[in-house]
């Protein structure tokens, strides 16, 4: 799951807080997705630790005893930079009643690192502590795999059988690489075919301070994921003789001049719609400047106020940032080469290539050689289907005793969605999660998720899966 943008205006007058969970006798569906959800924070499934497979075989294990059979549980192994992870395809087979193509669901099993000595808490021990449950992907994005899990459990014990077959595409490095992201997606688009995706690892409902609901957003385009490496090299030499072409200080001329360049302001439908949206429920100056960005993005004031805002400014066109350095080889010795890791979020049809060239430009130096890394994919929006919405509105219904907004939106982050998109399916995240704008931690220290907001999603899945597949 990815950052939840800022919701801050006063929540709807819908239902109270959900008491919590020590208030609470957990349901048998609940207790089996909070042990399925403490047993896998507990792999370290982050990149060079080989775990994923380990949270494989538990998963398949805990399919199989609920009566998935053999043939229906895929797993497969793939490298990621030499790196070995596993993918995990599970089929729940339907009866074919209703004629229609399969639905795909989606959730990742990596996590990025978190390291024990920075944490006040053990981040691979779900810990229960004040309200909430702490580790690393409780939130991002092992809630999204404990939730899909036990429900296809729960709807298999039910002796539910959908009209169309149903799937499970679990990822084993999204956060990465995504090489099983690519695979299964390939594979999806060939064995599979389904009449769209969905995606667990974004979306969500928007909290308010007091915890009411604000919206569901739902991801219906993301950015381009790219990172370039900007590297300056010379003949070095001796510290005790300073030159000027020094490599570091190059390079540091170069970040500058990437840190103040602004690319141009972007918008479409889908961002207008969302930030205008955002608008109406915000007071103040910053909902002003979303109304008036919604009804023109030539506003220089309106995108001026939004571009000091992280939450906003990717919406409003392509990010860069430098995120990681390396430079020279002796501490006595002149810098041969500096190197610096810019990783950038391209809006959607502004291109990989253009953007190098933006930032070759913004640059301004011939000798600063720019490389993209990886093969970047780059994917158009999908449409928000009535049949999904409406199904989702049913969860939410059903969930706060009233509907909600509904908001679709653009994800500044990168989803394992962009891959499906990519190859023409329409592709949405409707997570079950929700949280408030200060509680969103992913990739981050004290990772955690709302005890009361685990527990009210459980049943998210089971209500939209009956409305798409039911008889």
């Amino acid at each position: 799951m990815k950052p939840v943008t800022t919701f801050v205006a006063g929540a709807l007058a819908l239902a109270a807080v959900p008491a919590l969970a020590q208030d609470r006798v957990l349901t048998e569906h609940e207790q089996r997705v909070h042990d399925i959800y403490r047993d896998i924070i507990a792999f370290r499934t982050a990149e060079g630790y080989g775990q994923v497979d380990d949270m494989v075989a538990y998963l398949t294990g805990r399919l199989s005893e609920a009566g998935f059979a053999n043939d229906d549980i895929m797993v497969s192994d793939y490298v990621n930079d030499g790196d070995p992870t596993q993918g995990l395809i599970v089929r729940y087979r339907g009866d074919g009643s209703s004629g229609e193509k399969p639905i795909v669901l989606l959730a990742h099993m990596d996590v990025v690192d978190a390291l024990p000595e920075d944490w006040v808490r053990n981040p691979f021990e779900l810990i229960e502590e004040d309200g909430y449950f702490y580790g690393r992907g409780t939130m991002d994005n092992k809630y999204g795999v404990a939730n899909l899990t036990g429900t296809f459990i729960r709807l298999k014990e039910e002796g539910w059988t959908p009209n169309r077959d149903l799937y499970l595409v679990f990822s084993g490095d999204e956060e990465t690489g995504m090489t099983s992201t690519k695979a299964q997606a390939k594979w999806v688009a060939e064995n599979v075919d389904p009449a769209f995706v969905l995606n667990s690892d974004a979306g969500g409902v928007g909290l308010t301070e007091d915890y009411r609901p604000m919206a569901q957003r739902v991801q219906a385009a993301e950015k381009t994921f790219v990172t370039y490496e900007l590297t300056i090299t010379n003949q070095g030499g001796h510290s005790s003789r300073p030159r000027k072409d020094n490599a570091i200080y190059e390079l540091a001329d170069a970040l500058q001049k990437v840190r103040d360049y602004q690319f141009p302001v972007r918008a479409t439908p889908l961002t207008r719609s969302y930030l205008g949206a955002l608008g109406q429920a915000i007071p103040g100056p910053m909902g002003d400047a979303l109304k008036a960005f919604a009804a023109d993005p030539d506003d220089a004031e309106a995108l001026a106020m939004l571009r000091t805002h992280p939450e906003f400014l990717g919406t409003t066109g392509t990010t860069c940032v430098a995120t990681m350095l390396k430079a020279g080889h002796a501490e006595n010795a002149l810098p041969q080469t500096a190197t610096a890791t810019v990783n950038c979020r391209v809006f959607p049809g502004e291109g990989v290539e253009a953007t190098k060239q933006r930032l070759a430009e913004a640059v301004g130096n011939p000798g600063v050689t720019i490389t993209t890394l990886g093969d970047p994919t780059e994917s158009e929006g999908s449409d928000f289907r009535e049949d999904v919405r409406a199904a989702l509105t049913k969860s939410l219904e059903a969930r706060y005793g009233a509907a909600i907004p509904i908001i679709p939106y653009m994800e500044s982050g990168g989803t394992d969605g962009m891959h499906y998109r990519a190859l023409g399916y329409n592709t949405v995240g409707i997570s079950g999660g929700a949280s408030r704008p200060q509680d969103v931690y992913a990739h981050g220290l004290d990772e955690r998720v709302r005890v009361d907001a685990f527990y009210a999603g459980l049943d998210h899945w089971t209500i939209i899966l009956k409305e798409l597949a039911g008889s």
